[in-house]
């Protein structure tokens, strides 16, 4: 008998992503690449050329007569609803009827027989405003009485007045910490194919295609059953193509529908960047009180961000940023308040991390000023501030949840033993005090972060397993692949399940026709509820399977064994395939829907109490810069990082996350500014005026691992941990860095309060700033 060999690929083994080749050798299709049939138009934009207006009359005459034009959509277009807030707030209209709210937003799109046609067209219109003020920032949204949301949210426990009284030492300040453009490689963009009756098929780029769907039949006035939304891969995503592609979607479906012909819809880099939302912009007013060890006793902190016109997804957004206000630390006594605003710019959306990032900014921030008060490391401040467990009390967060799974002080302590950080710390504080232009810096930073959605219904999933009947296995689940590696790593869970070889398994575009109701690829979830939805498939069918092999061959089940690419059946070896023929030919269903929802999870908001995460996943970043204290140029030494990515699925591709998250954001705290002149235009819309970090703004010496002896306690895919957004806020440690390098030309004694992002000018000031403090 032929020798049964390991399955190969199956899960925790390093394994390359499914579409690499494919990538690398340009055959990996996308949106784009979809053959258009005969007929196909293409439609762009027409967006406003003031920041805040009413719309007292729009000629679209020239428009109309232009070459090539087809038709122009309206919001007299709109059969349904003319919206697509994904909240259903209904404040974000598909084309405004009355007023216009930032600088580029849509007001029509034209249909025309080429992209360059409707594109020079859209520059036709003939409209006229009465201009009113607008409001850009936070805080003057504030200030003017702007609030986006009337009920805010606060996560408060212990005393904080009581804290503060107290408290040996008292410390406040503000920080503002930058938005971020999503730069991913490619744009949003919709095909939308019609069909009969009310059918309309959408291809399109995002990371949640049954909101896409749903927004779609919104807006068409039909059922959500009439359409279809496909996504085979995305070209990048980061959140921007969670909410974003709705109104592209709806456009392409709209002229479709209209029209009874294919149309497609790809704004070009500046209108992508100007018209689609970004990270949120925070200014952060803090207050804390410490202990002469360093250990803080209360927390007062006030979380104001720039949201955008509309409501999009600002409110869970910055409901997050208090999630994770205290990043790794215990806050004794603590209040955090949300003050989300509505400005008039682009509505900002998800962003890696949801909010997160911001919140830990913050943390580390307050963590800073306490060691420059006390003249100690800061990573001594840290380690003080940690959360403890059960023994201590030190292991509730502000939103009343016990952490259960701390590991954040083995990760830090095993990462500044790898990284040398005590002695190469030593040396740069020598470096540092023999003056020079070159100065360095050097910070060792920690992350916690909490999994799952905080709307809890969005903690479901759905998967569709196939066996054919020559043991060929088609996968579908309710996911979507933006490079990270998702079908890859289900793909191993399912191959494993079966034990075959990972090259049976034929991985499909997601598609709502297949698996209905899906969930956002976003709150780093993809994994654990896809996962386990492909799991749960699966095993219905491997139960079947047993339930067969035990009547055909009069055996018990405990006799029945997947082996690798074989079943053992009592004494007998048979092949998967041939054994997937007989379990076929006896009318045996070899097809499951499977199904996930995450347990424990709970959150009351009005309360600000509750269980909103299923766990947490840790890390630790330490990195070295070096600045030019002429010029404020920096460069970035080196990063070790050790992460927690508990029992990895993909260990090689998981590594690759946590390196392209780091990269990511570094690049939000140090390169990737966005800026609003004072009319309130975005001048930083395409990569001319925008900088995200290239090749060569890497760190010099790059060393990532992953935390091998980690495994999660609660019952996720395999015992693995969520690796999308936690690795996000390692970046930090290049931020604190700066400010370590910064802090030498007065001798440490200020704390430099760098903005974010720290780019070579901010840190220029803060050099001066401190020289002339002395």
């Amino acid at each position: 008998m032929k020798d049964i060999q390991a399955v190969k690929g199956a899960a925790h083994q390093n394994l390359k992503h499914d579409s690499a080749v494919k990538q690398v050798q340009g055959r990996a299709d996308y949106t784009d690449d979809i053959a258009e049939p005969i007929g196909t138009l293409h439609a762009y934009l027409g967006v406003s050329n003031v920041t805040h207006g009413k719309i007292l009359s729009m000629d679209l005459s020239r428009v109309r007569q232009a070459p090539g034009v087809v038709t122009v959509l309206t919001a007299e277009d709109v059969p349904g609803v003319n919206d697509v807030s994904p909240t259903g707030r209904h404040d974000e209209p598909v084309f405004p009827t009355e007023k216009v709210e930032f600088h580029g937003q849509p007001m029509f799109a034209v249909i025309a027989d080429t992209r360059d046609a409707a594109r020079r067209a859209a520059e036709l219109a003939d409209v006229d405003y009465e201009v009113l003020p607008h409001v850009l920032d936070p805080v003057g949204a504030e200030k003017a009485g702007m609030p986006l949301v009337t009920d805010p949210l606060k996560l408060e426990r212990g005393d904080v007045e009581a804290g503060f009284a107290a408290a040996t030492h008292r410390i406040s300040g503000q920080m503002t910490v930058g938005g971020q453009d999503h730069m991913y490689l490619e744009g949003h963009i919709a095909f939308a194919i019609p069909g009969e009756d009310d059918d309309v098929i959408v291809h399109c780029s995002t990371q949640h295609p049954s909101e896409a769907q749903h927004m779609v039949a919104h807006v068409l006035g039909v059922p959500n059953n009439a359409v279809v939304v496909n996504v085979r891969r995305m070209g990048g995503g980061f959140g921007g193509k969670e909410s974003q592609m709705n109104l592209f979607c709806a456009v392409a479906a709209l002229g479709a529908k209209k029209l009874n012909r294919p149309v497609k819809i790809r704004p070009d880099r500046d209108q992508d960047m100007t018209a689609t939302g970004k990270r949120h912009d925070f200014v952060i007013d803090y207050d804390l009180g410490f202990d002469e060890d360093g250990r803080i006793q209360v927390v007062d902190s006030k979380f104001a961000a720039r949201c955008g016109y509309s409501s999009d997804l600002s409110g869970p957004v910055t409901d997050r940023a208090l999630f994770h206000a205290d990043n790794a630390y215990y806050y004794p006594n603590v209040r955090l308040t949300s003050r989300p605003q509505k400005t008039n710019t682009v509505s900002n959306t998800a962003f890696r991390g949801f909010g997160g990032p911001q919140g830990a900014v913050a943390a580390e921030r307050m963590i800073e000023e306490i060691a420059f008060a006390l003249g100690k490391d800061p990573l001594e401040i840290r380690k003080a501030n940690f959360y403890g467990d059960e023994t201590d009390g030190r292991n509730v967060t502000p939103y009343h949840q016990t952490v259960e799974d701390n590991v954040i002080g083995r990760i830090v302590d095993e990462l500044e033993d790898s990284a040398d950080y005590q002695a190469r710390r030593k040396a740069i504080l020598e470096h540092n005090a023999k003056g020079g232009v070159i100065r360095r810096g050097i910070a060792l930073t920690p992350v916690k972060f909490g999994i799952s959605f905080t709307a809890t219904w969005f903690n479901q999933a759905g998967a569709l397993v196939h066996v054919y009947n020559d043991g060929s296995i088609h996968l579908n689940h309710g996911g979507t692949e933006m490079g990270q590696g998702l079908n890859t790593k289900i793909a191993q869970v399912v191959a494993e399940a079966f034990q075959v070889d990972f090259d049976r398994i034929k991985i499909t575009k997601t598609t709502t026709e297949k698996v209905p109701n899906t969930s956002a690829t976003a709150a780093s979830s993809g994994a654990d509820l896809n996962g386990l939805a492909a799991l749960d498939a699966v095993e219905q069918i491997k139960a079947r399977l047993v339930a067969f092999a035990v009547e055909s061959r009069g055996v018990t089940e405990d006799a029945v064994e997947f082996r690798p690419n074989h079943l053992r059946i009592g004494d007998e070896t048979i092949a998967f395939d041939t054994f997937i023929k007989e379990a076929y030919m006896a009318r045996v269903q070899l097809s499951a829907a499977g199904f996930y929802k995450t347990p424990k999870i709970h959150w009351d908001r009005a309360s600000g109490t509750g269980r909103p995460f299923y766990y947490y996943a840790y890390g630790a970043s330490c990195s070295e810069v070096a600045i030019d204290t002429l010029t404020g140029e920096y460069r970035i030494e080196r990063t070790d990082i050790l992460h927690d990515v508990g029992r990895s699925l993909n260990p090689i591709l998981d590594k690759g996350q946590v390196e392209g998250a780091f990269v990511q954001g570094m690049g939000w705290l140090t390169t990737e500014e966005l800026w609003w002149d004072d009319a309130g235009r975005l001048r930083t819309h395409a990569p001319s005026t925008y900088k995200i970090p290239l090749a060569s703004d890497r760190p010099r010496v790059f060393n990532v691992d992953l935390a091998d002896w980690s495994e999660n306690r609660e019952m996720t895919i395999k015992r693995s941990k969520a690796v999308g957004e936690p690795p996000f806020v390692l970046g930090v440690s290049v931020l604190e860095a700066l400010s370590m390098a910064v802090a030498s030309v007065n001798d440490y004694r200020t704390c430099p309060r760098l903005e974010a992002p720290a780019t070579p000018e901010r840190v220029l000031m803060a050099v001066e700033r401190l020289r002339t403090q002395g």
